[in-house]
């Protein structure tokens, strides 16, 4: 089997003709399969079916709160201590949100739109401001950012982050710049887990606007697939001893951990940020989902509880990425027209083609009924310049459903770069 770069136009003619006969013949029986999210499966939901059951009739008091009533603010303490020594922090650090960590990263960015942060200068009142974006990353940090007219500037990832001499440079001599996007454990798509020294140069920013803030995005910190979770330094520790007590916010959330859609969710910080958090959560509600934390309490009943449930999702989740490298080795990898990430946990595979030819891959997988995330999601306003980037989320689909849907995507892959190197 020959690469494509050595091959001759007669022989990518002839191999054409035959991807173009098989590809016809499966848009006639299509695989109908929706990979575009990283859903978990149905068997990862069923792993916290207590859930539902887990509270008696009388059930209902905890940490000295009626869950039945206002108050609890922050949060349970019992909840709150499961989170702090997941994600080692301080209780008092840690404020309880509902079943999404993005709507509380929204509602911090709304917040400092408005009134600033911590009642500074409004955002919206000070010009074109910037966040920096890691690259490729998260299509829903990016679209949060449009929603406010925030001017993205894309930063280039490395093995060990983001590209730190480029945010040094552009933070401190940039007042315009306000933030920065981190997913710092198994980032999305690409599973890259922050270096030492890459936390630490964050926490060491010397940014020219007073209010610049880190959002530090842990959504994948305990979803580990083989063995043991990664290390990672804590990013408010580490602000701390570099003067920066005040400039993370981390947020995290079960919602790959028990339901998706009635989860938990936090977002961390000094303790000076919490409080002034909490002074705005008094207006805006009466309280969170106390009933919900208590199921969750009762169900884990402390941090190892988690731990043991996240072994459980690697069971499952291990055996779909090991056949995405499996067959990607088999079928792609002797042309020498991609690579592809292997991370070690997290929910996704980033796939690069060759340049040019992701749009054209997605496209011809959803004439087969086969829906990927769109090419160029995984950058800001969806515009990846060389137009290779692909994420791959094996989540949802059974294996079985896998197999045929890595058939179909192997297939579009050799067709589009078989034409490239036919045009070129």
């Amino acid at each position: 089997m020959k690469k494509f770069s050595q091959a001759s136009k007669e022989e990518l003619g002839v191999l054409r003709e035959e991807l173009i006969a098989e590809f016809e013949k499966i848009k006639e029986n299509p695989v109908k399969l929706d990979m575009s999210r990283g859903k978990p499966g149905e068997d990862q939901l069923e792993l916290s079916e207590e859930l539902i059951t887990c509270l008696g009739p009388d059930e209902y008091m905890a940490g000295g709160i009626d869950c039945r009533n206002y108050g609890g603010l922050d949060g349970l303490p019992e909840m709150k201590k499961i989170l702090a020594d997941i994600l080692h922090f301080k209780p008092q650090q840690i404020i309880v949100g509902g079943n999404s960590s993005l709507s509380m990263m929204f509602d911090s960015i709304a917040s400092n739109m408005t009134h600033g942060v911590r009642q500074g200068k409004p955002w919206s009142k000070q010009g074109d401001i910037v966040f920096l974006c890691p690259v490729p990353g998260y299509d829903r940090h990016f679209a949060i950012c449009e929603y406010f007219h925030i001017k993205m500037i894309p930063i280039p990832m490395n093995e060990n982050g983001p590209d730190m001499d480029i945010v040094e440079n552009l933070v401190s001599t940039n007042d315009k710049v306000k933030g920065i996007w981190c997913v710092p454990k198994y980032s999305n798509p690409e599973g890259i887990v922050y270096s030492d020294e890459t936390v630490r140069r964050m926490a060491s920013l010397k940014p020219a606007a007073d209010d610049f803030r880190i959002y530090w995005d842990d959504a994948y910190t305990i979803h580990h697939l083989y063995g043991k979770t990664a290390c990672i330094l804590n990013i408010l520790d580490e602000c701390e001893k570099a003067g920066n007590p005040n400039m993370a916010y981390v947020f995290a959330s079960f919602s790959k951990v028990s339901f998706s859609g009635a989860s938990i969710s936090c977002i961390a910080s000094s303790e000076s940020n919490a409080e002034y958090i909490k002074s705005r959560l008094k207006i805006q509600t009466i309280g969170p989902d106390k009933i919900n934390q208590l199921r969750h309490v009762k169900f884990f009943k402390d941090a190892n509880g988690v731990l043991a449930q996240m072994d459980k999702h690697a069971a499952i989740l291990r055996p779909k990425f090991d056949l995405i490298h499996e067959v990607l080795r088999r079928e792609l990898a002797p042309y020498g027209i991609c690579r592809w990430t292997k991370p070690e946990g997290g929910y996704f595979i980033s796939f690069y083609s060759e340049k040019g030819c992701a749009k054209k891959i997605v496209e011809r997988c959803k004439q087969c009924a086969l829906t990927l995330t769109e090419a160029g999601a995984t950058y800001p306003y969806g515009n990846d310049t060389d137009d290779s980037n692909i994420r791959i989320a094996p989540s949802y689909p059974s294996l079985e459903e896998l197999k045929k849907a890595l058939h179909v995507f192997c297939l579009c892959v050799k067709l589009v770069s078989a034409e490239k190197y036919l045009d070129d």
